[in-house]
């Protein structure tokens, strides 16, 4: 399903480090937040886990809220109608079947502070990055099951956190939905994404024909870990708009209605697609010192 979007949208996405103080961190969002209504923004973009990054996994547990209310929601749902602007939790932790788990849940807040959707992070980092750093979210998480893609004004935004960004079929499934910017909260690490990152976006704007917007988490955590930050925002041409290097701050780029069908129309790749059965080939062996004809 293609939906055009009914007009531009100024788009932001921000990146900080958030610390172990949800307090800290509320604050921290608060003035970003703000930033982002200052430069224009319709749409902003918190990063992955922006109200805790704790010294455990297990510290998200403590903050979980329960679906339709809570400090964290009330705070988003402020924020979006104070600014008058979508505001995108990248994540904070809610219930879900597992008492023993949390859902890592992207909330998506309309101008007027409306609560319109929520996306449950499916792909969990159970990870060996390298010899001495390890993740094991499924043990704090559980997945949930349902892509989401949420009509705006200015387009349909397909909703991703983190890990998600590895699984192409993940956001095919999204723009057969219709989607036309990917967002993507992340905490990705500093190992991964100094390799990753940046080619990741880009291939997913590339091949979905789509804005794609990245929030990252930048800096060092209470827990020792160091994210890789970069937060930027790519048009559907693969082109960097804005970026952030490092630190806390704000990226802004301008979505583009006539732009993004432009380039589906003249560079129409999505509607090339192809399903095909694989054949495999297994060559007939022949025991050592034989030839075909001999056996």
């Amino acid at each position: 399903m293609q939906m055009s979007p009914s007009r531009p949208g100024r788009l932001a996405a921000i990146q900080m480090a958030s610390g172990g103080k949800v307090a800290g961190n509320v604050g921290e969002i608060r003035k970003l937040v703000a930033r982002a209504a200052a430069g224009g923004a319709d749409l902003v973009l918190l990063p992955e886990n922006a109200f805790l990054m704790g010294r455990s996994d297990a510290d998200k547990l403590a903050i979980r809220e329960t679906d339709g209310g809570g400090p964290l929601q009330d705070c988003l749902a402020d924020l979006a109608a104070r600014h008058g602007l979508w505001l995108v939790a990248g994540s904070i932790p809610m219930h879900g079947d597992d008492p023993s788990r949390a859902r890592q849940s992207c909330l998506v807040f309309d101008d007027g502070g409306h609560r319109i959707a929520r996306y449950d992070k499916v792909h969990l980092f159970d990870v060996q990055v390298s010899a001495d750093e390890a993740y094991r979210e499924s043990a704090t998480l559980e997945p949930g099951n349902l892509a989401v893609v949420v009509q705006t004004p200015f387009g349909r935004l397909g909703l991703s956190i983190c890990y998600d960004l590895r699984f192409p079929e993940f956001y095919r499934a999204l723009v057969d939905q219709g989607a036309e910017l990917l967002l993507v909260p992340s905490a990705f690490t500093a190992r991964t994404g100094e390799a990753h990152w940046r080619p990741l976006l880009r291939a997913r704007a590339i091949e979905n024909l789509c804005y794609v917007v990245a929030a990252n988490q930048g800096g060092f955590h209470l827990n020792g870990r160091r994210t890789h930050g970069e937060s930027m925002i790519v048009d559907p041409w693969g082109r960097v708009l804005d970026v952030l290097e490092h630190g806390s701050g704000v990226v802004f780029a301008d979505s583009d209605p006539d732009t993004l069908m432009e380039v589906r129309r003249r560079f129409p790749a999505l509607e090339h697609r192809r399903l095909v059965s694989v054949e495999e080939v297994c060559p007939q062996t022949t025991p050592a010192g034989l030839t075909p004809t001999d056996s």
